[in-house]
């Protein structure tokens, strides 16, 4: 197929072809439908403006209707011969309309249309990631309210601290997904800004109406300086990628205490065997595949800025094809983070959490808080009880009953404010996905 770039019949050597294309054309299928529609937006602007006759524009809306048809409904195909989507859709166009398909192009650049494209799309897959992270938000809520009686050993330094309870840990996780929202809803608002107008980075000649393409493709605004809205190339990716990386932490890091918690050492949580798998040796074995994978994919996905940083920051302003490989950076890390939140929502609901933890006789100094706050109620002063309990420990003469544990203030095991965390999430929530 003839690159849209390209002044007469003389080809690129091939070699170059095939390197300068790369695996773009592995992404680009993902990016069609969002290329049509940024096509026929453009093309209902230029008519407005008079740059396309009314019936130019109304037969080249009915071909890219046609084409984006075929996209949604899974017949449309990447041309292996075209460079990229944008050439592909331009062909068709010209195919079917001839000359009045060569006007498509007018007053835009690649560089806008794949910026538009890439805009449009990161934008769904925000909506799908906030979808999924509400899903599992609710889970760990639930949970939480379900079990938030049942005591569970905290940890500091990986040595035995002070009482937790399994409220305490799924109620934490919650929480963690309202701020990793936060970022995503942040991200979402520096994403939602339409570029299209800004050409090669330098704007155009041609009288067109940025704000009417901004309106039909649902932008909430537009990146108004034409040099500024090309320099958003690799930064909206890398500004996506620190909102991933940051929900990816929270996602590895419980992934890290469930193949804690079920190990034998630990004990303190199972789930059925069909969620584990075995040892080709060992048969006693119940391994934690699941979420070692998940640790494993979001440690993966922490290192995306860094990529990024590394591939645009020794960049001037102005289009360099050093962006091509943004796609290949984040598309497959998208689809990652999305399959690690699908897992972890059709395996958390099978969670089975041990009750009695507490009363195994190696958790006993989890108390010796409590012993020293009971001191201190009873009129003794903070240190001395500290020198006491600690004297008690040392001689084994500590003791505390479990009973008498009452922990009332906001946050903690008696006083989880699930309601308040949950009213915070879908407040962003609402937000992202309204």
């Amino acid at each position: 197929m003839k690159k849209i770039w390209q002044k007469d019949d003389h080809a690129t050597n091939t070699l170059v072809n095939t390197f300068t294309v790369g695996k773009d054309l592995d992404f680009d299928e993902r990016l069609a439908k969002y290329d049509v529609k940024g096509s026929m937006a453009h093309c209902k602007m230029l008519a407005e403006v008079g740059i396309l006759s009314v019936e130019e524009s109304e037969r080249m809306l009915a071909v890219l209707s046609e084409i984006l048809e075929d996209i949604e409904n899974g017949s449309f195909e990447i041309d292996k011969s075209a460079e990229d989507i944008h050439s592909q859709i331009e062909s068709l166009l010209i195919s079917k309309l001839g000359d009045t398909g060569k006007k498509i192009h007018t007053a835009r650049s690649r560089n806008d249309q794949v910026l538009v494209d890439l805009k449009l799309y990161l934008l769904d897959e925000i909506r799908e990631m906030a979808a999924l992270t509400d899903e599992f938000f609710q889970l760990l809520i639930q949970l939480a309210e379900q079990h938030k009686n049942v005591l569970l050993p905290g940890y500091t330094h990986l040595q035995i601290a002070m009482p937790s309870s399994f409220g305490l840990w799924f109620g934490a996780y919650a929480e963690a997904l309202l701020d990793d929202m936060e970022m995503l809803f942040s991200v979402k608002n520096i994403i939602n800004k339409n570029p299209l107008g800004s050409a090669a980075g330098y704007g155009s000649s041609f009288p067109i109406d940025r704000e009417s393409t901004t309106y039909n493709l649902g932008f909430q605004s537009m990146n108004y300086n034409s040099v500024y809205a090309q320099m958003t190339r690799g930064k909206s990716e890398k500004m996506l990628a620190m909102a991933m990386a940051t929900l990816a932490g929270t996602l590895g890091k419980f992934a890290y205490d469930i193949c804690l918690y079920l190990s034998q050492n630990f004990d303190f949580i199972s789930f059925p065997k069909e969620f584990t798998t075995g040892s080709s040796i060992m048969p006693h074995k119940k391994n934690p595949d699941i979420f070692e994978l998940v640790r494993a994919r979001c440690n993966r996905i922490q290192s995306l800025p860094n990529e990024f940083i590394l591939l645009t920051n020794n960049l001037p302003s102005g289009y360099h094809r050093d962006m091509q490989l943004t796609k290949e950076i984040l598309f497959p890390a998208v689809d990652s983070l999305k399959e690690c939140l699908e897992i972890l929502n059709y395996t958390l609901p099978n969670i089975q959490v041990k009750n009695g933890i507490l009363e195994d006789e190696k958790y006993k100094y989890l108390f010796s808080v409590e012993k020293i706050n009971e001191e201190v109620k009873n009129g003794s002063s903070f240190r001395d009880a500290y020198v006491k309990v600690g004297r008690e420990i040392e001689n084994n003469a500590f003791d505390f009953k479990i009973e008498n544990l009452e922990h009332t203030h906001q946050g903690s095991i008696g006083n989880l404010c699930l309601n308040k965390i949950e009213y915070q999430f879908n407040k962003v929530k609402n937000k992202l996905l309204g």
